[in-house]
């Protein structure tokens, strides 16, 4: 009974964390996702990348979500292999100093964090506060979940059962060492993992020895973690995570057996032991960071060899994915097939998404090859939005009932605005592109910055529209809502801001003049049809007036 009670607080203080981390993870994202984006993307010196990596996986708390993010822009070609691979470890660097500061007990700061940041999450209308609560809390509950851990470790310690296991591993270096690969990747998160870690050794309840051979296994596993999460994308995007974690992999392999088998001393130096297994994590790292720039080089190759780009490829050619998945032999079933007609306008999205995606590269580096396979996409949506509209009146209209007719509606109404965003995409944005090229304009550095931070802000509510349409969830219907009136202010700056450089007399302002702000309003329209599929869920619910938001939820805010 005792180990079955044992077990269960494990569970929930182990859940706890993972839940924590992502928490603050997700309201950073929330909050600054396209700051994020534009940083990635901007090329610099290597140490100028590592420091960004490191900043950033403190910031997110987690350094797979940066290695994700910089698989997404190197499979775009925004980033090159070695400066992704530079913000990747350096992500790795600052994911194990981050260890160190929620390492510290600061259990005496719980109830004010936890009053802060509810009030916050609560009470505030604002966004931004909102999202700051958000962070708030997620902190409190890490370190409310480190305490819980502690508390579960204690009856367990003095057990005979800890001391067996821990005798064992210690005999048995390569079996601690899969532990700790299996624990960072079964959890997916390095951070929650290694906190466990430290947390174990820090009470007694493993030997130090034991708590390195698991931890250097867990930099391991979170290697594994984005190189399994990155397996569908393009070869391009897959190589910076792959040469992660051969060059994690293979140090954190050389310093397990240079410790085990020549007996190399490493603790003992007066500090306790879960200080001085943190200090080797970011020694570890750190040396990882040192020695993986230089051979960024040598390891390019082997990854192009393990990966290579696919042969024939080329930009007019449409891939076999861009498949209706409309099933006609469930017509006459209307609730099977509205799920399949749903599917099938996601998928319309997914399209109208790639088209926006490399949109901006096309007005800094304009490729007519790219255009003309970005056109071809439109006509994809174009023939999905006719097959949509050919099923939806095939489906057998006498067993609908009204909440399914009323259903029907509202996926025919976003899959209008699915098919007028992608005009938008290939008849107004893609000609702006190629009129900017075919007369040798530019834009100010001021002016670009504005459009990538709103072409950045139209793919952050992509992906959160396609959450929306999958399921149909009040709170982040209001969300997109919310951020059209964000779009609606970032247009509003950028054309102020624009027409002040104009006053001054910018030449560059007016040679660019009408393409600045023509892509600016074709941005906003494109968001604004991308929002429409939170109208008739908020109708629903009662959350929408007949011109805005109403001012507060009857609900609490789920989080997720």
């Amino acid at each position: 009974m005792a180990i079955l009670t044992f077990l269960v607080q494990l569970a929930g203080a182990t859940m706890l964390l993972l839940f924590a981390v992502r928490m603050v993870r997700t309201g950073i994202e929330r909050a600054f996702g396209p700051a994020f984006r534009r940083l990635v993307t901007d090329p610099g010196h290597p140490a100028r990348a590592v420091g960004l990596g490191l900043i950033l996986a403190i910031i997110l708390q987690s350094s797979a979500a940066v290695a994700l993010l910089v698989a997404g822009f190197a499979g775009a070609g925004g980033v090159t292999f070695g400066t992704g691979l530079a913000v990747v470890l350096g992500a790795d660097l600052g994911s194990a100093l981050l260890i160190q500061i929620l390492s510290l007990r600061l259990d005496a700061l719980v109830p004010i964090l936890l009053a802060l940041g509810g009030f916050f999450f609560l009470k505030s209308e604002r966004r931004d506060l909102r999202q700051a609560g958000r962070i708030i809390l997620g902190i409190a509950f890490i370190l409310i979940a480190l305490r819980f851990l502690r508390e579960t470790m204690e009856p367990i310690r003095d057990s005979g059962v800890l001391p067996a296991l821990s005798a064992y591993l210690e005999r048995d270096f390569v079996s601690a060492f899969l532990v700790g690969v299996a624990l960072a990747f079964v959890m997916h998160s390095s951070v929650a993992a290694i906190l466990m870690i430290v947390t174990v050794v820090a009470m007694g309840a493993l030997p130090p020895g034991v708590g390195l051979s698991i931890l250097l296994g867990a930099n391991l596993g979170s290697a594994l973690i984005p190189v399994w999460l990155t397996r569908g994308m393009a070869p391009a995007a897959r190589r910076i995570p792959l040469a992660n974690l051969l060059l994690r992999g293979t140090a954190a392999v050389l310093l397990l057996l240079a410790v085990n088998l020549t007996g190399l001393a490493v603790f003992g130096h007066g500090m306790a032991a879960g200080q001085e297994l943190i200090l080797l994590h970011i020694g570890f790292n750190a040396l990882v960071v040192i020695l993986g720039l230089p051979l960024g080089r040598v390891v390019d190759p082997i990854t192009r060899t393990l990966l290579p780009d696919v042969a024939g490829t080329s930009y007019t050619e449409v891939p076999l994915a861009h498949k209706s998945v409309l099933d006609r032999s469930v017509l006459d079933r209307p609730a099977v097939a509205l799920a399949s007609l749903r599917r099938e306008i996601l998928r319309m999205e997914q399209v109208v998404e790639e088209m926006m995606t490399p949109v901006m590269g096309q007005f800094t580096d304009y490729d007519r090859n790219r255009a003309q396979a970005i056109r071809a996409k439109d006509q994809i949506v174009n023939d999905a939005f006719d097959a949509v509209r050919q099923y939806a009146a095939d489906i057998a209209q006498d067993r609908m009932r009204k909440a399914d007719q009323k259903e029907l509606r509202d996926l025919l109404e976003y899959a209008i605005a699915l098919e007028a965003a992608g005009d938008i995409v290939a008849k107004s944005l893609i000609p702006l592109a190629a009129e900017k090229d075919e007369k040798a304009v530019r834009f100010t550095s001021d002016g670009l910055r504005e459009l990538r931070t709103m072409h950045d802000r139209v793919l952050q509510n992509m992906n959160l529209a396609s959450r929306v349409l999958v399921s149909n969830d009040v709170e982040s219907a209001r969300l997109l809502l919310s951020e059209k009136d964000e779009m609606r202010h970032l247009h509003r700056a950028t054309r102020k801001k624009h027409l002040k450089r104009l006053s001054s007399g910018e030449k560059v302002s007016m040679e660019s003049s009408d393409i600045h702000l023509e892509t600016a309003h074709a941005l906003k329209e494109f968001n604004g049809q991308i929002a429409a599929v939170s109208y008739p869920i908020l109708f629903r619910e009662g959350q929408l007036l007949d011109t805005r938001l109403i001012t507060r939820m009857d609900e609490e805010e789920t989080t997720r």
